[in-house]
């Protein structure tokens, strides 16, 4: 297994199939909303198994020390191994070596157990996001060190 980050230049092709896949296939989010102004900016991060993209998540500098996770999907074949895991370590690594004070993510509710696992907190209530139930959730940054 590989973990790679990238610009979009470089991984839009892999990550793109990754989140039609999940996204659009899977969670029937439209199609229209999956790609958006964020991609060609963000960092990507991409998990290769045998030189096959199976999972993608991607940083966006919000300015100010924020920085926003995004679009995190693993195949569904690949789900359960740690994966998640491993690109979300990565992301947040780049967003420490960015020099962000906070991350902030929008989880799918279903999720939210992934993210507390590595120290993300809950915030606010629950919202509609491209049809799902999603919650705010935050990574303050000090509180690693």
């Amino acid at each position: 297994m590989e973990i790679l980050a990238k610009h979009w230049q470089e991984a839009g092709a892999d990550a793109f199939l990754v989140r039609e896949a999940v996204f659009i296939h899977e969670q029937q989010v439209p199609a229209e909303l999956e790609l958006d102004e964020f991609d060609l900016t963000a960092t990507h991060v991409l998990a290769y198994q045998d030189a096959q993209c199976i999972g993608t998540g991607r940083l966006v500098d919000l300015g100010d020390g924020q920085t926003q996770i995004g679009r995190m999907a693993i195949l569904a074949q690949y789900r359960g191994l740690g994966i998640g895991k491993q690109i979300l370590e990565k992301l947040v690594d780049l967003a420490i070596s960015q020099g962000a004070k906070a991350i902030i993510l929008h989880s799918q509710v279903s999720a939210i157990p992934f993210y507390e696992k590595l120290g993300f907190k809950a915030q606010g209530g629950t919202y509609d996001e491209a049809g799902i139930p999603h919650r705010n959730m935050i990574l303050l940054l000090p509180n690693l060190i």
